[in-house]
């Protein structure tokens, strides 16, 4: 018999059997474990019941054994007292808490991110077959049409674009082989040279959209490559004019007598995010210029090396110029990152099957996209402009300021949902698929293009998780730049403006109107973050996540009804 029970209740000791479950595997470890040496089962417990997993019968232990067999049989039946099983399941009760409690430890969603897409899919599905049904065609063709408009031109001019970048290495390579004090250095006509080229170039390139009059996909997608090669570029030139300098001063220093002195610049780290002017050992050395004992050079040693390790890449395998080379260039070119390092950190081979994932999941977005478009928000604007169109009008019903009002309202109010979809779709599309996919190409192996942006409290949280490659060109170029000479808080607001400016372009280039609603909503947000700063705000994690949510769909749909609509 597989498991018995032993009935005392009559005084007949009789061994009956039971039922049971059968066993899990589970079981097993603890039957291996409630065996004594001798190969028996757990003896029954106090009520001559056995424990479910025991023959109801034991060895006993002669009564001369030594103390240590007392013991290990004490242990043994100590241990199989703690696995004894009750005749009916026991649910084990915890302090716990639930998976979306804000205490619990539990991150993993990935369900919720594969109902997201199954939901998306439904969607476009359900979409498709009601075109067939009014159309016969299952996709409307207003948008889709419009990506092979001028494609040549789009393709010729982008080559173009980025062709036109090449100038800054033999440029650079002119203001490092200045001499020091010359007038083609980076600190005396090189920086200027480098400015006033990119201004003419950003101008050249926004306005040729407009010249060819292009499609509105199209223009948007040269834009933003535009500004994205643009900040390559700044970096690219504003780093390595920074470095020429730092080589000369090294150079310099092999006559010491005639070199400056002044400290070497570090740019900022995670561990000193503001920068400083010396490295602490070299502050220490210089603590000790009073002191006779110190040696006379030891100042210099240290600069040198402080120097040294500024025109050294952080993982130590190229040193400046030697970065200076065409494969250099260009291979900075195709890495996802904004800012120009040295070196970067290399995965040993390409994931073909993550690359080819992202590519798939690239165009699956696109296509997404296309037919949210052309579904919902495209006839919830052209119905809202026919609406105000004075010409719809007759004279004994002219539009009213409260009509108006209400088709505009109702206009964003359709638009809400679809342009959450369309936020989340482009945040996939750009960051985890576009930039993973070139990452896989060039070994990039730096993926931290985003934080966890969706639990922000306050647009400055957002700005800092939500777009890591553009925060960390602005925090470097623009903020770290401007701050030892304006302060911290002009500093935040020229960062701001410089950031209000990019989008407003963005904008005007989608619409062809020039009307600064979004150029206003962003610079507004600073004085929201410093509401939400408040002592009455402030640390409510909730509340500031839902205030930054309802915001953020409300200011979507707000912004393109008012540039399509007003």
């Amino acid at each position: 018999m597989s498991s018995t029970s032993a009935d005392t209740s009559d005084g007949d000791h009789i061994v009956r059997p039971r039922p049971r479950k059968p066993l899990l595997l589970s079981h097993l470890s603890q039957i291996s474990n409630a065996s004594d040496h001798s190969g028996m089962l757990t003896p029954e417990n106090g009520n001559g019941n056995a424990t479910g997993m025991t023959s109801g019968r034991s060895t006993p232990i002669p009564v001369d054994a030594p103390p240590s067999v007392f013991s290990l049989s004490s242990a043994r039946k100590q241990a199989r007292a703690e696995q004894r099983r009750r005749i009916f399941p026991t649910i084990e009760f915890a302090s716990r808490v639930s998976h979306f409690d804000p205490n619990s430890d539990y991150r993993d969603f990935h369900g919720f991110f594969n109902l997201f897409w199954i939901g998306l899919a439904i969607m476009a599905i359900t979409t498709m077959l009601r075109n067939i049904k009014d159309t016969g065609s299952p996709l409307r063709v207003q948008i889709w049409g419009l990506f092979t408009v001028k494609l040549w031109h789009l393709a010729i001019a982008d080559f173009m674009m980025v062709a036109t970048t090449a100038v800054c290495l033999p440029l650079h390579r002119i203001f490092r082989a200045e001499p020091v004090g010359g007038a083609l250095t980076w600190h005396r006509g090189g920086m200027a040279i480098m400015s006033i080229y990119q201004i003419i170039w950003l101008a050249i390139w926004v306005a040729v959209p407009f010249e060819l009059d292009w499609a509105w996909t199209a223009q948007v997608f040269f834009l933003l490559h535009t500004l994205a090669i643009l900040m390559k570029m700044h970096s690219y030139v504003f780093y390595n004019g920074h470095l020429s300098e730092t080589e000369k001063r090294l150079r310099a220093l092999d006559n010491p007598s005639t070199a400056s002195r002044a400290p070497a610049y570090l740019y900022p780290t995670l561990e000193n995010p503001m920068g400083t002017l010396a490295s602490p050992k070299r502050a220490g050395a210089r603590s000790n210029e009073d002191d006779d004992s110190a040696p006379e050079d030891e100042e210099v040693i240290q600069l040198r090396e402080d120097l040294a390790r500024e025109l050294t890449s952080p993982i130590g395998n190229i040193t400046y110029p030697a970065n200076l080379t065409w494969v250099n260039y260009l291979d900075y070119l195709c890495c996802p990152t904004l800012c120009y390092e040295i070196e970067y950190p290399r995965t040993a081979a390409i994931d073909w099957q993550n690359l080819i994932s992202k590519i798939a999941a690239t165009f699956g977005c696109i296509f997404l996209l296309t037919i949210i478009s052309e579904e919902f928000i495209l006839p919830a604007l052209v119905d809202a402009s026919q609406r105000l169109d004075p010409s719809f009008r007759t004279a004994e019903s002219p539009l009213t300021a409260f009509e108006a009002l209400l088709v505009l309202s109702e206009t964003i109010s359709w638009l809400l949902f679809p342009f959450m979809l369309t936020f989340l779709l482009v945040f996939l599309v750009i960051f985890e698929y576009v930039l993973g996919a070139f990452a896989e190409i060039t070994h990039f192996a730096d993926r931290h293009f985003y934080s966890d942006w969706w639990n922000s409290t306050d647009w400055m949280e957002f700005s800092r998780e939500w777009n890591v490659p553009v925060y960390s060109f602005l925090r470097r170029h623009v903020y770290s730049a401007s701050r030892p000479h304006i302060g911290k808080s002009y500093a935040t607001v020229i960062t701001f403006l410089i950031s209000a400016i990019g989008h407003e372009l963005v904008m005007a280039c989608i619409t062809k109107k020039l009307r600064g609603y979004g150029f206003i909503c962003q610079m507004l947000q600073l004085p929201i973050v410093v509401l939400q700063r408040t002592r009455w705000v402030r640390g409510k994690k909730t509340l500031n996540n839902v205030c930054f949510w309802c915001s953020m769909i409300l200011g979507l749909s707000l912004i393109c009804s008012l540039y399509v609509l007003v």
